[in-house]
């Protein structure tokens, strides 16, 4: 049952091919909404080759089978995982994404991918993953509901400058954000402390804040400490030294799926993740996959994660992204009915 899903998405997509070129050259696959309508998707049955008959095994296709003109996105039905090739686009900074579309967010994503947001959607439905729905935020419960959607597990692949091969989960490649400024209440600067005139250290005494900006090396956070014995003061100070330290990105992502925008002038319906939300880490009502917990994207300052650099190959660097719906029920994400 699972293969005949999977060959009936391809077909649709073969189909819908025709109708989508008279409108946009560039359109490779069908749209989400067109994918979802002919049947309901549902998890893949497990099987296991010792109850298949040996007729049956070598019918597995083989192969990568191209969903996309550019050979960007490509579905592995023996894996169960869809893998786009992408590069490095971006290596220091604040992220929005981990991966978007071309020509779209660069500046705030480390991978950018040649594809139509659409078509790895498709290639997500005819694994049997199921969309759940992006984050959104309700005013009268004053209440942000979270990104739901099946859980996807993301690994990336790529060669260093020697050529040897490397698969990393796409978490190590991201670290919470430590170039930002903290900041603590504290009612006054202890008696006696003078801030050294080139100190990242701040204090702000009309709104009574303490501050500090970026990561803070044991030799500082020593040398601050020995300024005063209040523990307010060294609390803030322990606070900043912590919070600097590198700490990898653990929340997980799921198939949110994004939505559709209706020109009320034409009627015509657009895929909003077009716009490049592909795979985010800050939180977009538009993302077709995004993080489970609450990422601001409210201004640059506020972004939550940022590149780790010292992880991230250079710049232009070939990267091949799997994309693996999880089915397994004890790793099913929130929102996906067991």
């Amino acid at each position: 049952m699972a293969m005949f899903r999977i060959i009936i998405a391809l077909l649709l997509i073969g189909v819908s091919v025709t109708s989508l070129l008279s409108q946009d050259k560039t359109d490779d696959a069908t749209s989400p909404k067109q994918a979802k309508e002919p049947a309901e998707t549902k998890p893949a049955e497990k099987t296991t080759d010792t109850n298949k008959t040996e007729g049956e095994k070598r019918k597995k296709p083989t192969g990568h089978v191209p969903l996309n003109s550019q050979g960007t996105v490509l579905m592995d039905p023996v894996g169960k995982r869809l893998l786009l090739k992408s590069k490095v686009c971006l290596q220091q900074g604040a992220l929005e994404m981990l991966c978007c579309l071309d020509q779209t967010k660069e500046h705030e994503s480390i991978l950018t991918v040649n594809t139509k947001a659409y078509v790895v959607h498709t290639g997500l439905l005819a694994l049997s993953a199921k969309p759940g729905s992006p984050v959104r935020y309700d005013p009268n419960e004053d209440k942000l509901y979270p990104a739901s959607g099946q859980k996807i597990e993301i690994y990336l692949n790529y060669k260093d400058k020697e050529g040897t091969p490397h698969r990393v989960p796409a978490q190590s490649w991201i670290r919470h954000s430590i170039h930002r400024f903290y900041a603590f209440d504290l009612p006054q600067l202890p008696y006696g402390v003078e801030i050294p005139k080139r100190s990242e250290l701040r204090y702000d005494d009309k709104h009574k804040e303490i501050s500090w900006y970026g990561p803070m090396t044991k030799a500082q956070r020593e040398n601050l400490l020995s300024l005063s014995q209040d523990r307010g003061y060294r609390s803030a100070i322990h606070k900043f030294y912590k919070l600097g330290l590198s700490r990898q990105m653990k929340a997980n992502w799921v198939f949110a799926g994004s939505g559709f925008f209706v020109d009320e002038s034409t009627g015509q319906r657009s895929y909003q993740a077009e716009g490049g939300d592909l795979i985010c880490v800050a939180n977009f009502s538009t993302a077709m996959i995004d993080v489970t917990e609450a990422s601001s994207a409210e201004g640059t300052e506020s972004l939550l994660y940022e590149a780790w650099t010292e992880r991230l190959p250079p710049r232009d660097t070939e990267v091949l992204i799997e994309l693996i719906p999880v089915f397994d029920s004890k790793d099913t994400a929130k929102g996906i009915p067991e």
